[in-house]
């Protein structure tokens, strides 16, 4: 089946998936060209510095949805109860319950992740930043908002792994519920 691309925003998510799949080092210009349906040229076209620059938008892309869906209501919720609830509804779609790896996860792991460090370091540490200033308004986490924080996201990937590895997507939503527990009640 043969795909309209209007332009490069058509273009990436179907480069995040391959990059989910195949890692950095995996998506060869041949993995990419034959995935997208686009020739190596048509590629170069929207994205001139090659592979890297798609990653980058790719990243830069997931960045956006993250800083718009899960740090803006960490930090605008009127609640620390109501930003966590937010942040783990929309973190259980994103993931599709488990069924979805990260990809900021995946980069930072490659054996190319140097190319990408500043990225997905940007990405955590704001992800940690928003969620220990959500934190922070509560009183069983107001000392201790920022572990807390990296706690959380550190029980969320590692949930992500576990879920994926066991072929048991469902673990993954128990333990986002879990930790909703211990985030809005207390450690």
């Amino acid at each position: 089946m043969a795909r309209y691309i209007n332009g490069r925003s058509d273009l990436l998510p179907i480069l995040t998936e391959i990059f989910r799949e195949y890692g950095f080092d995996g998506a060869s210009l041949s993995v990419l060209s034959k995935q997208t349906g686009l020739g190596k040229g048509s590629l170069y076209h929207f994205f001139p510095g090659g592979k890297e620059e798609m990653a980058s938008a790719v990243l830069a892309d997931i960045d956006a949805w993250f800083a718009l869906h899960i740090f803006a209501p960490l930090y605008q919720a009127p609640t620390t109860q109501a930003g966590v609830r937010q942040m783990l509804e929309a973190i259980e779609r994103y993931f599709h319950s488990g069924q979805r790896m990260c990809l900021m996860g995946v980069f930072a792991l490659g054996s190319d992740k140097e190319h990408f460090a500043v990225q997905v370091n940007r990405y955590f540490t704001a992800w940690v930043d928003a969620l220990a200033a959500a934190l922070a308004r509560s009183p069983a986490h107001a000392k201790m908002a920022r572990e807390a924080a990296q706690d959380a996201v550190g029980s969320i990937q590692g949930a992500l792994i576990l879920a994926r590895g066991l072929g048991q997507p469902a673990l993954f939503t128990e333990a986002l519920r879990r930790l909703e527990r211990r985030l809005l009640y207390g450690p």
